[in-house]
């Protein structure tokens, strides 16, 4: 028991990298629990090692089975946000490896791809290690985990990693966004800035990403002008950076916004409104 919970954080961090769902990272942190009920204990020399590599199976399963869902769910795919108390301002820099931005791109990749690319380059797995979890050589692993690489640098977000920075562009978009500013609206948006919203089919969002500072910041006044009495906005660590948190009139998560910020502007906005993915998220 004792070791499990020295390695609950970290084998959560494997899982919500690997699947993208709070939910689905759960789900596998308690079948590994159950299976290091079954194991030998004893005989186990690295209950870390041991542990990692057992989450790490069952969330590439877990993968390989959701992965057609997701390619039939009803407008874009987000990752369900991870929301916290806005975090101490000598933290000078963000973990791209979590970030909202970072998990979408990850749904372009297969899931052994995904899978070697987390392990490998966020948690300094050995490619023979991972080649035992996927079912492939460790030279394939090395194949896997270089595509992937590509794949992340091509599409992965233009991003700057200073909090400082980060807190600025998103309090000047939000008193913009409340103000009804438009021109200051679209002076804090990058000129490539894209808007993508998670509605699951279940809310109104836009189904395509929206493009460009007058269309994403015209977008974002329309919404505000629609906020009906009570609705408020709330500044929160998304995804370990700092976003906001949009409640109804009855204290409810309405929306969840993580931004990613590059030279003093945003470059993107990921926008959850899908109720599951919000049920977890609380503000007190």
């Amino acid at each position: 028991m004792e070791d499990f919970e020295s390695c609950r954080g970290h084998l959560w961090s494997v899982a919500y990298r690997i699947l993208g769902s709070v939910a689905d990272a759960d789900d596998a942190l308690q079948e590994t629990w159950l299976r290091w009920r079954q194991a030998d204990q004893d005989a186990v020399r690295s209950p870390r090692a041991y542990l990692t590599t057992t989450v790490s199976r069952i969330c590439y399963d877990t993968l390989t089975s959701a992965q057609a869902r997701r390619e039939a769910y009803v407008g874009q795919w987000l990752p369900e946000p991870v929301v916290d108390e806005p975090g101490p301002e000598e933290r000078v820099t963000l973990d791209e490896s979590v970030s909202l931005a970072l998990l979408a791109v990850l749904e372009r990749l297969s899931p052994a791809e995904r899978t070697a690319f987390v392990l490998h380059d966020v948690f300094d797995m050995p490619f023979g290690e991972i080649a035992e979890i996927v079912g492939r050589s460790a030279g394939a692993v090395r194949q896997l985990a270089s595509r992937a690489r590509g794949r992340v640098r091509e599409y992965g977000p233009r991003r700057t990693p200073d909090r400082a920075a980060h807190v600025q562009a998103v309090e000047a978009f939000a008193a913009a966004a409340t103000t009804g500013d438009l021109p200051a609206l679209v002076a804090v948006l990058d000129p490539d800035v894209v808007w993508r919203a998670d509605g699951g089919g279940v809310v109104t969002v836009a189904l395509h990403p929206i493009a460009g500072p007058d269309r994403v910041a015209r977008l974002v006044l329309g919404m505000v002008e629609r906020w009906y009495a009570g609705m408020s906005a709330e500044f929160r660590d998304v995804n370990g950076a700092p976003g906001v948190v949009i409640l109804d009139g009855d204290g409810a998560v309405d929306s969840v916004l993580a931004f990613t910020v590059a030279d003093g502007r945003i470059t993107e906005v990921d926008v959850v409104r899908n109720p599951a993915k919000l049920r977890h998220v609380t503000v007190t």
